[in-house]
């Protein structure tokens, strides 16, 4: 299935239906008067959050979506019904903005949660409704409300606890595959990954997080190079990132820093987010290179890193349980000032 996390799509709501002109006949009744119903009310257009999907291509070739006409009042006083309504069904994390891109509608975090985005026109009154005592025989009706229509774009960003970031090659791909079921693409060659990849992380029973995987960037990737940084939208909602870097790379520092140069040039509070340096491919170094690699990683950044192997398994687990650990610690229900009662603690 191919992947789409943003599209521009087409809304209208529909018309309400139109009253109705007319009067009461039957047989042996002197005083017929007027009987005419009103038009029942137009379609609304409806968004809802479901789980199970993870990209917006069912949008890519049904661009218009229209709810239905409420129907025409009828003699007898009988009402028209109502129009049916359009149902778009996105996956968990996806945006609603109006045409500016700008604007934004709702935020759809929560499978299950249902926005009213066009409210369908009311239905006219028949002539029912002007009956009175002056005027006992209307012979007018009003015609049903127009409904809303406008352009809007859907924007999807994944749901996801962790976040893996890095050059291309770093190996992020097959850390995922080793740590998840997952089945992403693995090659040798720079931009094997096109397009996000989610996998669940199963540590134990109470430990399971979902872990994405996204397109590595280059240096320049905030300026367009490359697959550039559309994709990192998808991290936004992340607890802790997984900084992957090759330990097999002459440089292991400049490529941490230039990482670091374009998430803070994207923006959206991702450089602020908590990280976790992992050297990765350390099976194919001795010791002695491994030792120097941490070292020039921790004067940098000040932190330890996490010597791995994905393809060996080697280290996997202990970042697993870091990331969990990073997790917690977002989830955890903050605690009132001046104390858990949320009164200020008492002072001699």
């Amino acid at each position: 299935m191919k992947f789409l996390d943003q599209c521009k799509i087409f809304i209208r709501s529909g018309d309400g239906g139109a009253g109705a002109v007319s009067f009461r006949r039957e047989k042996f009744i002197e005083y017929g008067g007027p009987d005419g119903g009103d038009g029942g009310r137009g379609g609304d257009v409806w968004i809802e959050a479901v789980d199970g999907l993870n990209t917006l291509i069912d949008y890519r070739y049904h661009q218009h979506f229209k709810a239905g006409t409420g129907g025409h009042g009828m003699g007898r006083n009988r009402t028209g019904a109502g129009g049916a309504d359009a149902i778009l069904r996105v996956p968990v994390g996806t945006q609603v903005f109006d045409e500016d891109q700008e604007t934004l509608i709702t935020d759809l975090d929560q499978a299950g949660m249902r926005v009213r985005l066009a409210a369908g026109g009311n239905g006219g009154f028949g002539n029912t409704y002007f009956k009175g005592p002056i005027n006992q025989a209307p012979k007018r009706a009003n015609p049903g409300l127009v409904g809303q229509e406008s352009w809007i774009w859907l924007r999807l960003k994944l749901i996801a606890d962790v976040g893996l970031v890095g050059l291309p090659n770093a190996g992020k791909s097959t850390f995922l595959a080793a740590s998840s079921a997952a089945t992403p693409k693995i090659a040798d060659y720079p931009f094997t990954t096109l397009t996000p990849n989610l996998g669940v992380v199963d540590l134990s029973t109470n430990e399971r997080f979902v872990i994405a995987d996204v397109p590595g960037l280059i240096e320049g990737a905030s300026e367009g190079a490359g697959l550039g940084t559309r994709f990192l939208g998808h991290l936004e909602r992340t607890a802790v990132l997984i900084h992957m870097i090759d330990a097999t790379q002459e440089k292991p520092v400049a490529a941490w820093r230039t990482i670091r140069k374009e998430l803070a040039a994207y923006g959206e509070g991702l450089e602020d987010k908590a990280e976790l340096i992992a050297l990765n491919k350390v099976d194919a170094l001795d010791t002695e290179a491994r030792a120097k690699a941490a070292r020039a990683i921790k004067r940098a950044t000040g932190v330890k890193p996490f010597l791995i192997s994905a393809v060996s398994g080697e280290g996997v687990r202990d970042l697993l349980r870091a990331a969990h650990g990073k997790i917690r610690e977002r989830d955890a229900p903050k605690e009132p000032a001046g104390g858990p009662n949320g009164s200020e603690s008492w002072r001699p």
